[in-house]
């Protein structure tokens, strides 16, 4: 066959057309069901104890919709499309955003170890050095002052220990006042003055502009070692205790179950309400597992555990699904169930 000039065209429109409708990316983000892996080869305690049944952690897909995600995702059932502003900060590029994702990984990891040694009675000790920024919101005050790594160490005079230190110390605050702040950069000290702003669309609230995590360095013995990949976010955190005091402890805490669950869980033990717990319900449910932990705080409108019950109800699941508002009511839980 010969190529004229109009095949030739219609070809690289073709190619133009797949290569849209396959890579372009659209102002959206779709999430669906993930995994819900096994924590055994991904949390490991030195010397630690094996167990009958397995812990899970129960992920969510996400990422930003091509043309053909976006069709799809209409159509499949279980998949939710947002829009990109609504997922990540506006001025927050997608690697900003995966790197603090990744930040809040291992900051989940660390409450985790913290309450699960302490539960245990296990060595551990912690230092506090401050705060990381993770990330820096565009056309906020401190766009222009502070960089993704700084560590803020102090603010007007007052030491900064934890993130939480900085946010209740600016929460007293109006816009207008201005903040002094002691940063490390690069193992050098500065201090830069910035004046607050609201927050856009955030009803008066004020602030700079940037998002935390605390600077600890935690010691244990045994040592425990994660290796998550380029799994992000918190939301691992009780299912990481949960494993990890399972490993330290020679009772066998699954007593053969495969047990799933989601929520933060802050260095106190409370397990605090995520996103996505009715996709991590499917996952769930898909791998076979029979304990699904949910997160049940009051303050929340629509708890993790009221979402994570009525997908239950809807997917027809025969997995249990228990409420919990803390690392210790999941370890009761446990307890004193009967063995598989």
């Amino acid at each position: 066959m010969r190529f004229t000039k109009k095949h030739i065209i219609a070809l690289i429109l073709v190619i133009g057309i797949a290569f849209f409708v396959s890579a372009y990316k659209l102002p959206y983000y779709i999430y669906k069901p993930g995994g819900a892996d096994a924590l055994n080869p991904i949390v490991e305690v030195e010397g630690g104890n094996k167990s009958e049944g397995d812990m899970h952690l129960v992920t969510v897909r996400g990422g930003q919709a091509t043309p053909v995600q976006y069709l799809w995702a209409k159509i499949l059932p279980n998949q939710d499309i947002l829009p990109l502003n609504k997922v990540r900060p506006e001025g927050v590029s997608e690697d900003e955003y995966f790197h603090a994702q990744l930040q809040m990984m291992e900051s989940s990891q660390e409450a985790s170890t913290v309450v699960a040694y302490k539960a245990a009675n296990e060595d551990i000790s912690i230092d506090y050095n401050g705060v990381y920024v993770v990330s820096v919101v565009e056309e906020m005050p401190a766009e222009e002052v502070l960089n993704t790594g700084d560590r803020i160490v102090g603010i007007d005079g007052r030491s900064i220990d934890e993130s939480s230190d900085l946010v209740e110390y600016v929460e007293n605050k109006q816009a207008g006042d201005t903040i002094t702040v002691n940063v490390v950069r690069d193992e050098k000290k500065f201090e830069k003055d910035i004046t607050l702003k609201p927050f856009p669309e955030a009803d008066g609230k004020v602030g700079i502009g940037i998002q935390l995590v605390t600077d600890r360095s935690v010691e244990v013995n045994p040592e425990v070692n994660f290796s998550s990949g380029d799994i992000g976010g918190p939301s691992a955190g009780l299912m990481f205790s949960l494993e990890i005091y399972d490993q330290l402890t020679e009772e066998d805490l699954t007593k053969g179950y495969q047990i799933a669950g989601t929520g933060e869980v802050n260095y106190q033990g409370d397990v605090l309400r995520i996103g996505g717990a009715e996709k991590k319900v499917i996952a769930a449910d898909q791998e076979g597992c029979d304990i699904f932990f949910a997160a049940n705080n009051d303050e929340a409108e629509h708890s993790n555990y009221e979402e994570a019950l009525k997908t239950a109800e809807e997917i027809g699941t025969d997995m249990e699904i228990v409420p919990v508002k803390s690392f210790d009511d999941a370890l009761q839980y446990l307890q004193e169930l009967d063995p598989a």
